[in-house]
């Protein structure tokens, strides 16, 4: 018969997961609170503008923008959002809700996978970790291709380690099919992180056998038919149109900018899209897109290698192999971005799990639980300064209730548990994460958009209804948010005044400088509004605070042309 004392344990555990399983909910939760948040320009606007032009155009072959040939980017992402707008409309949730639901992919595949590859615990702690880290949840807000590349690089891994582990090629052809959907979202690149996976593994722990089978052969030729559609696409927008101008010259084979210039053309710096790279750059943007896991994160790094490299054939090398490479040769190129490392953020997010659960001595709980504080109290400080300066004029009060609700379960939900150690520590950084973000996503976000002019005229025009005139822009601006969110066509017109306009009266955006000049040459013009605007994907303090932001704002005009 069990003691009292294990009947407690067990009771006491019943409910820790219990409350895993509830948090997992509210993490998820948290990543969709964005939905309905105005898309960020200029990129978010920009390729949703692509997937809109897909729709009107009836065309799904080729990519345009502003009227030209777009080659930069692959067809994926485009197929999936142009799906969900033809079947939903041209709306802001209708463009990230299918970025989301990849990312929601990944993460169940990332629990899947350490389950695999150790038990329920880590697994669930590995998804909170991923479901919580900063830049996740950010871009889940400003959707590009990084959340579908995340879900479909670990989809890739789980399943052709299943495909090795137990000798099944429908494992084999789905592994195959993810990592050709990979390649079609972001490029050749986007195998590094699954062949530094299972290659990497197979290589420390010499597995030589299953590193050159017959189904590496097998994934490697599958993977290469999948990514046939891609490989037609190109073919009939740019090879077979040599006459066509892209990046300035003639005879340019999108087939061979797939394969090449994209990529490595962007890694050695000698594609026409160039770059200037840091060594460092990816070592000091981890510590805060990995937020509020980033110091644990760098720690757990260090002890893995340093504890296993002398039993290396007992380890498993997947997540430390698939991230490690993909953090060197990003680091390595000469092109780099922060939302680069987010589908790494799996491997990581379950190399934390693992080590933050082997953590036993006294004096190492006690250092992660010290820094996980002081963590959480310089998020706090930094939103509560971010509140103060930035000043929104309005509160979300559902959100503010919220986010207050959240802070009592901070501070009562581990003691209510009976949680110590890591587990309460893990525990207090996910809700202490939820209410960062949630801030974020319902007060600051929102506040923030006010200021992204184009979004803000298009939803104006929108509203006035005023016979359906036609919207022209000046030549020296092009702005993406104010052409995707018009519900019309927007026509470009010479800022000088010279050349085709619409037939009046029209509407005119334009910068306040080409307002004026036109105004100069005798053109009459009603004002409807002065919008007061900032790049708002690029943040500096001095916009921030709302003292010194004035003198940080370009103005815009939106004007009727009689």
């Amino acid at each position: 018969m069990p003691s009292i004392t294990q009947v407690m344990n067990q009771q006491t555990n019943a409910t820790y997961f219990k409350w895993l399983y509830i948090l997992t909910g509210l993490a998820v939760l948290v990543n969709f609170s964005a939905l309905f948040v105005t898309i960020i320009g200029p990129d978010g606007t920009f390729y949703a503008g692509i997937a809109k032009t897909m729709v009107l155009r009836h065309n799904y072959i080729e990519l345009y923008t502003q009227g030209k040939d777009f080659l930069d980017k692959p067809h994926f992402p485009f197929w999936i959002t142009a799906l969900f707008f033809q079947l939903f409309g041209f709306k802001t949730w209708a463009y990230k809700l299918p970025g989301i639901l990849f990312l929601m992919m990944g993460v169940v595949y990332t629990y899947l996978f350490a389950k695999k590859l150790y038990h329920k615990e880590i697994a669930l702690w590995a998804v909170l970790i991923l479901l919580t880290a900063e830049h996740i949840i950010i871009s889940n807000n400003d959707v590009r291709a990084e959340p579908y590349l995340t879900g479909l690089i670990i989809a890739a891994v789980y399943h052709f380690y299943n495909a090795y582990n137990r000798g099944s090629y429908r494992q084999l052809i789905l592994g195959s099919l993810f990592a050709a959907l990979a390649i079609m979202t972001k490029g050749i690149f986007a195998v590094i992180p699954i062949g530094g996976a299972i290659a990497g593994h197979f290589i420390i722990t010499r597995q030589w056998k299953k590193l050159f089978s017959v189904r590496s052969l097998i994934a490697l030729v599958f993977t290469g038919i999948f990514i046939l559609p891609e490989i037609y696409c190109l073919y009939v927008q740019f090879d077979a149109h040599p006459e066509k101008l892209i990046f300035g010259t003639h005879h340019v084979s999108g087939i061979r900018f797939f394969f090449w210039d994209s990529q490595f053309g962007r890694f050695f710096n000698t594609g026409p899209i160039k770059g200037s790279g840091d060594p460092f750059f990816f070592i000091h943007t981890l510590l805060w897109a990995f937020l509020p896991w980033s110091f644990l994160l760098f720690a757990a790094i260090y002890q893995s290698i340093k504890k296993q490299y002398h039993q290396a054939k007992q380890y498993q090398w997947y997540c430390l192999c698939g991230s490690l490479l993909t953090f060197l040769v990003f680091s390595a190129s000469r092109f780099q971005l922060p939302y680069y490392l987010n589908i790494v953020f799996p491997f990581f997010a379950i190399q934390l799990a693992a080590y933050l659960y082997q953590v036993q001595l006294p004096k190492s709980k006690y250092a992660v639980g010290r820094v996980q504080s002081i963590v959480i109290v310089l998020l706090f400080i930094t939103v509560a300064a971010l509140a103060y300066f930035f000043g929104p004029q309005t509160l979300l009060w559902p959100a503010i209730v919220l986010i207050l609700l959240l802070l009592i379960l901070l501070m009562s939900l581990p003691k209510h548990i009976g949680l110590t150690d890591i587990r309460k520590t893990i525990i207090r950084t996910v809700v202490a994460a939820f209410i960062v973000n949630l801030y974020l996503n319902l007060v600051f976000y929102p506040a923030l958009l006010k200021y992204q002019s184009g979004s803000e005229a298009a939803f104006l025009i929108n509203k006035q209804k005023r016979d359906n005139l036609p919207v022209a822009q000046t030549s020296d601006i092009y702005d993406f948010p104010l052409a995707f969110y018009l519900d019309r066509p927007l026509i470009t017109i010479a800022a000088d005044g010279k050349g085709p306009t619409p037939p009046r009266p029209f509407y005119l955006y334009g910068t306040d400088g080409a307002i004026k000049d036109l105004a100069a040459l005798g053109w009459r013009m009603d004002e409807v509004k002065t919008f007061h605007g900032f790049w708002i994907s690029r943040l500096k303090p001095a916009f921030l605070n709302r003292n010194t932001r004035d003198a940080e704002l370009s103005t815009t005009r939106l004007m009727i042309v009689k």
